[in-house]
């Protein structure tokens, strides 16, 4: 049976399935995708498999190389510390906001999202990335800030990129603890302690990245 049997779903359709499947590390940074395989794999033409690998090759998760085809990207440390600077700014601004905006819902929702990612299966780093980064996009979504969540997810795709390249530092001992208190700044509504408490959490892992990257990406 086909993966998308709506015509009007099928275009969009391939674009968020290919899409998930880097952002959840499926398909690995480097990673070669053809088109026939493709095809073949989510029963379609090759038309929407066309379309969506180009507007994920626009949207920076691909990249397209002559007579090869396209690829996951792969990222360079120079850019991996531009994000991360970044990062820092944004999940600093996101949490603040978080403090002061969420609501009772969103309490719960973060509670929960924190809950499944400690709950994560061990050695299980796919689940244990994607569950991260629900996380804090729960955070940003409890900011009810729009503008910074349309920031958030053209970042989210690079640090996804990332992690997945690296995969060296979810199971970082500080990671746990570093979650809790920023979950607790947030419910306990200190703005200021929740902004450090980010800024912190990704001051520890873009150098755990670097260092890696730096070591054996350049």
């Amino acid at each position: 049976m086909a993966l998308f049997e709506r015509p009007t779903l099928v275009r969009d359709g391939v674009y968020e399935h290919l899409r998930r499947a880097v952002l959840d590390g499926e398909i690995v940074p480097g990673e070669r995708l053809g088109e026939a395989e493709l095809c073949e794999r989510l029963g379609v033409s090759r038309t929407p498999i066309r379309e969506a690998l180009m507007r994920l090759t626009q949207d920076g998760l691909l990249v397209a190389e002559a007579n090869k085809g396209v690829r996951v990207r792969r990222v360079s440390a120079a850019e991996a510390g531009g994000a991360y600077v970044v990062r820092e700014e944004l999940d600093g601004l996101g949490a603040a906001l978080a403090a002061a905006a969420h609501t009772p819902a969103d309490a719960l929702a973060l509670r929960g999202a924190l809950a499944a990612l400690e709950e994560a299966t061990p050695g299980d780093y796919r689940e244990q990335t994607r569950l991260d980064l629900a996380f804090h996009r729960a955070i940003t979504q409890a900011s009810h800030n729009a503008a910074l969540a349309d920031l958030a997810r053209d970042l989210e795709q690079r640090v996804a990129l990332i992690k997945h390249q690296t995969r060296t530092y979810n199971a970082h001992p500080g990671t746990g603890a570093q979650h809790a208190a920023l979950l607790a700044a947030i419910l306990e509504r200190d703005a200021p302690a929740a902004r450090e408490a980010a800024r912190a959490h990704v001051r520890t892992f873009a150098a755990l990245v670097l260092r890696d990257l730096g070591e054996h990406h350049d």
